[in-house]
């Protein structure tokens, strides 16, 4: 049997306690240690784990003995600052994304990952999300062929990020998935990029991002904060030639390929190497699925921290992430 990670823990809200922390044991991990200015948040999240380590500074939080990787959902300064702390120590890290607040950071972590040899991954779970798994599977295979164009949207509430009008919030913890997952499913880095918005109120934005990926993808993307958080918010569609797969709400999937008309054929059926086929989740099943993907993204970090071939996000994709992040918040200023 393999012995558990003693991981120790920064950041016990909300996001933490519902989406991550619950997934640990299932990766392996043991939690070893709990950090957080929020003495209640803290102490709840203490009891409900066993955790008798507790810290209201993450610094005395490092110098416990005993830790074999330090994770931390907080915000994107203390990712940078914790980070650089624990490389400093020889501790591996798992954070949340956004991994730092601009590129320049990001940046500043890779190369200390990389001059110490310490890994630093990076909570891009849109990659895990079940739908865009399969997605992505089906975009590697031999018979959807290149990629050509991605269209997608991916919307939230003003309420979402309330008292930051100027919408950092908003890019740092939202637009920064498709920063990353976009390239994911282009199989390409995303190169030209080009924005269009509207403000029809504080607080609430629209906008368009066009891009072109070094590979020749094309594609744009609608972001914003003018939809309700209690409605489907994301919609993924990639096309080939004669292929087309769409995502929907990351757990409706539908490969459409190049069948027949059915309408003149008395003999109409419905062929599986040519027909949609489609994907949806049976939530009345007895089974502990994740469908937003903490958990399947949490179990590749874990093989990655034992030393077992992952694919889990590194820090050199969270830089990646973020230089385009960057690049789009400066066309949208620009307009704004």
């Amino acid at each position: 049997m393999t012995k558990p990670l003693n991981i120790g823990w920064i950041g016990c809200g909300r996001h933490a306690r519902w989406m991550l922390l619950p997934q640990l044991g299932k990766a392996g991990f043991r939690l070893a240690a709990l950090c957080d200015r929020d003495a209640e948040a803290m102490a709840e999240t203490a009891a409900h784990y066993g955790v008798t380590q507790t810290y209201s500074d993450w610094q005395e939080m490092l110098a416990q003995p005993g830790l074999d990787a330090v994770f931390m959902a907080v915000g994107p300064q203390v990712h940078h600052a914790a980070t650089l702390a624990c490389i400093a120590r020889g501790i591996p890290v798992f954070m949340e994304k956004p991994p730092a607040a601009n590129h320049a950071q990001a940046l500043e972590l890779q190369r200390a990952s990389e001059a110490a040899g310490v890994p630093v991954y990076v909570g891009f779970m849109k990659r895990y999300s079940t739908g865009n798994r399969i997605a992505g599977n089906i975009l590697r295979g031999e018979a959807f062929g290149p990629v050509l164009g991605i269209t997608a949207s991916y919307m939230t509430a003003p309420t979402y990020f309330a008292g930051e009008e100027d919408y950092t919030g908003f890019y740092l913890h939202h637009c920064v998935h498709y920063m990353d997952l976009l390239p994911w499913l282009a199989g390409s880095p995303l190169a030209e990029l080009s924005v269009r918005r509207i403000s029809p109120a504080k607080g609430r934005v629209l906008f368009h991002m066009g891009f072109t990926c070094e590979s020749g993808v094309i594609g744009h993307v609608v972001m914003g904060t003018l939809q309700s958080r209690g409605t489907p918010m994301e919609q993924i569609m990639v096309m080939g030639d004669h292929n087309r797969v769409e995502v929907s709400n990351v757990i409706h999937v539908a490969w459409h390929r190049d069948p027949p008309f059915k309408a003149e054929d008395p003999a109409a059926t419905l062929d599986p190497g040519c027909d949609t086929l489609t994907w949806s989740p049976n939530f009345t099943a007895a089974a502990n699925e994740d469908h937003k993907g903490y958990a399947a993204l949490l179990a590749d970090v874990a093989a990655g921290l034992s030393g077992r071939p992952s694919a889990a996000p590194t820090i050199a994709d969270g830089v990646a992430a973020m230089a385009v992040l960057d690049r789009m918040i400066a066309l949208l200023e620009a307009q704004a």
